[in-house]
Parts: structure tokens; sequence; C-alpha cells
């Protein structure tokens, strides 16, 4: 029970930390120790620095450097560097009067974030993050609003997108055995409630606008710039040849850093400076932190203890699996890839008390998990862009919490409508 209370006192002392500017990095850290600590019940002191280290760079199993957390937070760098050079070139700016010759009334601060989020990357929230601040900025947008549209839009894919880790292995045989058609449509109305609840939260900031008369003529130049944050995407088929997800998006984002330098026809030297001065070990600290954050929670064992906890206590099953794989994914901020199917592990043994399908139940799980996991504190997407746009996550919750509360009502209410058994 004490390392549950420690996740607890963890989550709150990095959400007061999160909102007096303390460097994400250092919070999550701090976070780690306390979970570490109040979990000396199921884990050995030992444990907690090598968890640590089982995070950063060593596997005690294999007894190899392991270089992914080195490359995840240098891909997380590389992405921002990017994303300040289309701001300092200019080409942010000719990408977005493109974009608004296309859409009106402020159309584009949804479609631009949804177009990066066809990008299956981590952190993605980044690429779109400078658009969306210059056009929220147009609409008279605070940093928040700005924010919340950038997370929301960037990741309506999710619950219908096929190639996503997520919905792969939880249809996988291991798993549901499922066809991933089928869940899909199962996913698709609360799909649907979250492209309208994230429109009606759009407007509602923009406000209305006069309609002007004249038609504005298409402006197909800027749309060259789209090239460089979707390059990366190209690079993604290597990972069927052997590379690892991460080293495809860091090929692809050192191939969009200098096609952006060739499509803005700059000087290499000027461009050079705006490179150097964007990279930030500040970006990485983070990346850090969070994978730490996400083994510390793991070794602790509180998933275990919750699953125990809701199997004991006189929840309705239906509430239970909707209820773990939500809060597991606001715990941890983990991979999504991994969350779903984890959460789908727990839960399995309440099944056959609920009276619904597998494939309805499958498609709870997934989307209440990716709920959970969107709003999370620690979930990357959320960390850079609320980095990038000068503000933090938790200011976000105002409109995350009824925005997230009514995609989860209007699926769960499909679910029960269509696949009682």
């Amino acid at each position: 029970m004490l390392n549950l209370i420690g996740v607890i006192i963890a989550f709150i002392v990095i959400l007061v930390l999160i909102r007096k500017k303390i460097s994400f990095g250092l919070t999550l850290l701090l976070g780690s120790l306390i979970i570490g600590v109040f979990s000396l019940e199921v884990i050995s002191p030992i444990d907690i620095p090598k968890a640590m280290i089982e995070a950063s760079f060593y596997s005690f199993d294999t007894h190899q450097i392991v270089t992914s957390t080195t490359e995840l937070a240098l891909l997380m760098t590389l992405i921002f560097v990017l994303a300040k050079c289309m701001q300092e070139t200019g080409a942010i700016d000719s990408l977005i009067r493109s974009l608004r010759s296309f859409f009106s009334r402020g159309g584009t601060l949804g479609v631009i974030p949804a177009v990066y989020g066809l990008m299956p990357n981590p952190g993605g929230s980044l690429f779109s993050a400078p658009l969306v601040d210059t056009e929220g900025t147009k609409y008279t947008l605070d940093k928040d609003q700005k924010n919340f549209l950038n997370v929301w839009f960037r990741h309506i894919w999710f619950p219908i997108y096929p190639i996503s880790q997520a919905m792969i292995i939880i249809c996988s045989i291991n798993f549901s055995n499922i066809p991933m058609g089928t869940l899909i449509l199962a996913n698709f109305i609360g799909f649907i409630a979250f492209v309208v609840i994230g429109f009606f939260f759009l407007r509602r900031f923009i406000g209305p606008r006069p309609k002007t008369k004249v038609k504005e003529p298409r402006i197909f130049q800027g749309l060259v710039y789209l090239l460089p944050p979707i390059v990366p995407l190209l690079f993604y088929p290597l990972k069927y040849v052997g590379l690892t997800e991460t080293r495809c998006f860091l090929l692809g984002i050192l191939v969009s850093i200098f096609l952006l330098y060739v499509l803005t026809k700059g000087d290499w030297k000027s461009y050079g400076r705006i490179v150097k001065k964007s990279l930030s070990a500040k970006l990485a600290f983070a990346v850090f932190g969070i994978i730490i954050f996400q083994e510390m929670f793991k070794a602790s064992q509180v998933h275990i203890l919750i699953q125990e906890m809701m199997s004991s206590v006189a929840f309705p099953a239906l509430v239970i699996i909707i209820f773990i794989p939500f809060l597991l994914g606001a715990l941890t901020g983990s991979d999504f890839g991994a969350l779903a199917p984890l959460s789908f592990s727990l839960v399995a043994p309440f099944f056959s008390f609920t009276g619904v399908s597998l494939l309805g139940l499958t498609s709870l799980i997934f989307i209440s998990s990716f709920l959970g996991y969107l709003i999370s504190p620690i979930h990357l997407c959320n960390v850079l862009s609320s980095d990038y746009l000068k503000t933090d996550t938790t200011r976000m919750y105002k409109f995350f919490i009824p925005a997230v509360l009514a995609t989860l009502f209007v699926q769960i209410v499909f679910v029960l409508l269509v696949f009682r058994l």
C-alpha cells in the first residue's frame, strides 16, 4: 500500500513543481525517488538506482549498453531544432498563408496538428506547436487554448489509426485476436466524438467572425513546407529491415533539417547559427526524466496493486474495465503502444462479468487508456508542446476534463447499445 501512497505523493509534488516552473526533468527525477522510497516494502534499496540506470543506458538483464532513451532524447531535441528552424526561416509563415487560403475561420488550428498527427513519432506535437502558436495569435487565443488545440488535434487519429503500435498489438493473437478493421469500426463513434468536441472548442475559442465576401485565391507555394515534417514518415519502413522506430525517425529528421535549408535557399552560415541556437539540453533531460519515472513506476508494482484493490471492492466489472486503463494512462503517460495491451491483460479477468462482447470491451479499453494517456501531465506531447508555448500541462485541464469525459461517455453509451451479449 505504501507504494500507492508514494505514487500519489509523487504526482502531487510533480504537479506543484510544474506550476512553479521547476525543470520538468528534475521534477520527474524527484517524483521517481519518492516512488522508489515508498516502494521499499516490495523492492530493495538497490533497485532504485538500478531502475534509473536501466531506464537510462544499461540493461541488467542482458548486461548490455542500451541507447534507446538517449536516441529518443536526441530525436526530441532534433524535432525542436526543425521546429525552430521552420519558424526562424519564415517557412512557417509561408505554410500558414497557404493553409489559410484553403481553410477559413481558424480551421487551420485543427488541420495543422491533425496533418502532423499522421506521423506516429513520439513528441510529435512539437512539429505543429510553432504553426499553431503563430496562427492562434491571429485569433487572439491565449497560450493554454493554443496548447489544448495542438495536443487534442495532434491525437485525433489515434482511435482509428491502423499502423499504430497499440492497434496492432491489442488486435494480435496474444491479446484480443479480433480483426483490426472491426476494432476501428467499434472505435469510430469515439473518433467522431473526438473530432466534434475538438471543433466545438475551436469555434468557442475563436468566437464569431464576420464572413468575407471576397474569395481569396488559393496559395500553393507555401505547401512545400509540409515536406520537412512529413519526410520522417517516409523512413518508417526502414523499421522492417532492422532499424528501430526511433532510429528511422532520427534519420528522417536529419534529412528534414537539411531539406528545409535547401527549400529556403538561405545562407548556410546563417542557417547553421539557427540550428546551433535551437539546440537545448532541457528537452533531452525531460525525456530521461519521463523514462526513469515510467521505469520506477513499473518497478514499484503499483499497477498490480491497483488491479488487486479494484477486484476486492464492490465495483461493477465494467467500471473496473474502464477505470484501470484510464488511470494507468493518466499515471504513467507511457508509450500508448504498450499501455493499451498492458491494460487489456490487467482487466481481462473481469470480462465474463460484464455482458458485453469482446469487441466492445476491447474498444472501451483502447479508448479509455488512450484518453488517460492523452491527459497525463507526463505525456511527452503535453510536455513538449507546453514547453514550446511557455505554459504548463496542468493549465489545459479546464479544457481536457470536460472534453475527455464527453468523449468517453459517448463511447460507453455506444458500446452498451451495440455490443451487449
